[in-house]
């Protein structure tokens, strides 16, 4: 465990070390939160992982145009950009 003494430091002094250092941890946040790809493509169980439904309400809301499915052969894939865009707020 580190030990810090804070030796002639003034409070304001102080407030504004802890000021620099959250500004610089949410800089760092921000930098990563943007830079998630908008057309990434999540398969199936991914979409299901990340709506957090199971495979048939998948299927249904797929099959109902609720959400667009892309598809190469067999395989189906799902734009995560395009999924958010799905979201509606809840009226009260």
């Amino acid at each position: 465990m580190n030990v810090l003494q804070f030796i002639q430091t003034t409070p304001e002094a102080l407030a504004e070390l802890i000021n620099e250092g959250v500004k610089s941890q949410l800089e760092d946040f921000k930098k990563n939160l943007n830079t998630h790809n908008p057309d990434e493509l999540l398969t199936r169980e991914q979409t299901c992982e990340f709506l957090q439904i199971n495979s048939s309400t998948c299927w249904h809301w797929t099959n109902k145009g609720k959400i667009k499915a892309y598809g190469i052969g067999n395989r189906r894939y799902y734009k995560k950009a395009e999924l958010l865009e799905c979201l509606k707020p809840l009226k009260k």
